[in-house]
């Protein structure tokens, strides 16, 4: 069975963007020896234009081979015409109420019960499934989710956008890894306890 892994960057304080969901800011806490790390482990999360960048054109998935979304979080990519963000993946999915129509062929929307979609896809063959973002749809998906990997960027931001919105209950995790950079970044790995 397929994992769904919420793969995210935080701050120190727990906040995955600023209050409106801008993450930029944490891009100036990443440096050669973390993003090098990220590009040698996870080179799969980098989107479309990021990989020909970087010439990850052609590298092959290690970890997950399909990635789901939210609408505020595909939006960005959008308003800049990366229509297909992840088109290397076999499965990209983007959760929406809003959107009627995929805006690439290879982009299909999820707008019924999230949840029982995500457990539809862990049923089949493949690489884990990429839980992208964001804090709604993190919490939509709370009881699906069997992973974190969790970036951590050198930096308090004090408010923003929380890494979900599920509310206060206990979910015991398991660490399963820890990995810190020179620069101050850390990544740990959780797997959940069921």
């Amino acid at each position: 069975m397929r994992k769904l892994t919420y793969f995210v960057a935080t701050t120190v304080d727990g906040f995955i963007g600023a209050p409106d969901g801008d993450a930029d800011f944490m891009y100036a806490y990443a440096d050669q020896e973390f993003v090098g790390h990220l590009i040698a482990e996870y080179p799969e999360t980098i989107a479309a234009a990021g990989r020909a960048h970087l010439g990850l054109a052609d590298a092959e998935p290690k970890r997950f081979d399909a990635v789901i979304m939210g609408r505020n979080t595909y939006e960005p990519g959008l308003k800049a015409g990366m229509t297909s963000p992840y088109g290397h993946f076999r499965e990209q999915y983007v959760v929406s109420r809003s959107l009627v129509e995929a805006p690439a062929a290879d982009v299909r929307l999820i707008s019924g019960d999230v949840a029982a979609e995500v457990r539809g896809l862990k049923a089949r063959d493949g690489l884990g499934i990429w839980l992208c973002g964001g804090a709604d749809l993190a919490a939509q998906l709370a009881d699906e989710i069997d992973e974190y990997i969790v970036k951590t960027y050198p930096v308090v931001a004090g408010t923003g956008m929380p890494m979900s919105r599920v509310g206060f209950g206990v979910r015991p995790l398991e660490l399963t890894g820890c990995t810190a950079f020179g620069g101050g970044q850390v990544i740990t790995s959780y797997d959940v306890k069921r």
